[in-house]
């Protein structure tokens, strides 16, 4: 018999859409709380519609939405709106990340819901948070890694580039995730149900902490070199002899000097005073690559990696995305799971972090609204009253 999760009993309603909530709920799910997810009437959550990779359905939103409940709800109609407030009234967590202003306009702001339902823990995520002078201002994942600098960083020196994942969007969720385990843990200890506010501009900027003390000190700016590490090397990718790509990464002296003695066979290098100290080979980057990719031009990838390890340097293959979907690590430590969607069964991960000794739930992802009629019934609604829902378009 499998351990309870240690979110049983606890209902999260979510007002969400895109990636950062859905991310954290999803996560909630993960351990076992109840997430029902409130859906525009027809279409649903519009990430449904990003593209049609799996089955027909969204990549994001398989990867975001499984162990949730569907319910469609027009919270602009009457109807609707007491759907909604039946639900928060049993919850314990509401979430939404809304246009800007949008929440408030509904009477959904956290002050609002505070006064209607004392127990509810709010978290609302925003693009700039809810105040100051960029509250009403949209915000998209692109935008706001290039707000916060992220963008300045990333690329080539001749040309910028975003990340190649939603970082803003999953850097929120994990803080609304977090935040609202937080509020759940002193509402235990308390019994005060405090709101939660993460915007992706400050999730993101908190990740740019390491870049922004280096500039505010420095008084430079760390270069944009590609794959390579602005203010470390060697430590970046090389072309090995068979055209495969390999990354090291040269991390203290001590790296340093088994690397020019055993993967360059030139031990002198390592006390070169062209190369001596860290900021002397990052200074000297040019130079110092030069005669590593003249190395790594003798060698097959598998000999690198090879000596790479002989020489206890830290090193990866640069893989592509199907490399990393076979990746021997992901099965060899038995992380797939299979998740039912409506357009077929599908290969999940388990989540990263899951207490030792529970099983996490990987249930279903919804169709739209797939549970509109249970939950209704469960607040008590008859068929006839349903059926007056859907005629209204409520529901």
């Amino acid at each position: 018999m499998t351990a309870p999760l240690p979110l049983e009993g606890i209902t999260v309603v979510s007002l969400e859409q895109a990636v950062a909530a859905p991310f954290a709920t999803r996560q909630l799910a993960d351990l076992g709380a109840r997430v029902i997810k409130v859906e525009r009437p027809g279409p649903g959550d519009f990430a449904r519609g990003y593209d049609e990779s799996v089955h027909g359905q969204s990549s994001y939103f398989v990867w975001l939405n499984r162990s949730k409940e569907s319910v469609t709800l027009d919270i602009k109609t009457p109807g609707g709106r007491e759907v909604l407030e039946k639900l928060l009234g049993e919850a314990d967590v509401f979430v939404q990340n809304l246009a800007p202003g949008a929440a408030r306009r509904l009477g959904l702001g956290a002050d609002d819901l505070a006064a209607r339902h004392p127990q509810l823990i709010t978290c609302d995520i925003s693009g700039y948070g809810n105040t100051g002078p960029w509250a009403r201002r949209k915000a998209y994942d692109l935008l706001v890694q290039c707000e916060t600098g992220v963008v300045s960083l990333t690329g080539s020196p001749d040309e910028p580039a975003k990340v190649g994942i939603s970082i803003a969007d999953i850097a929120a969720g994990m803080y609304a995730y977090s935040g609202i385990l937080t509020a759940l843990y002193e509402r235990r200890a308390t019994g005060t149900a405090r709101p939660v506010e993460v915007s992706l501009f400050e999730a993101l900027a908190e990740w740019m902490g390491s870049p922004a003390y280096y500039t505010a000190y420095s008084g430079t700016q760390p270069a944009r070199v590609g794959a390579q590490h602005a203010t470390i090397a060697p430590y970046g990718p090389y072309d090995a002899a068979d055209g495969r790509t390999v990354l090291l990464a040269i991390q203290n002296e001590r790296e340093w000097k088994s690397f020019c003695a055993v993967f360059l066979d030139d031990e002198p290098l390592a006390t070169d005073p062209r190369f001596h100290k860290g900021s002397s080979r990052v200074a000297r980057r040019e130079e110092l690559n030069a005669i590593v990719a003249a190395r790594f031009a003798e060698l097959d990838a598998d000999d690198a990696v090879e000596l790479l390890d002989e020489a206890k340097v830290a090193n990866a293959r640069l893989n592509s995305v199907t490399e990393f979907w076979e990746h021997p690590v992901l099965s060899g430590r038995d992380r797939w799971r299979e998740v039912d969607t409506p357009g077929g069964s599908v290969k999940a991960l388990l989540p990263p972090a899951t207490p030792g000794g529970l099983v996490p739930r990987m249930g279903p992802v919804p169709a739209v609204g797939e549970h509109t009629d249970s939950v209704l019934r469960g607040l008590g609604y008859e068929t006839a009253s349903i059926l007056t829902l859907r005629a209204d378009g409520a529901v």
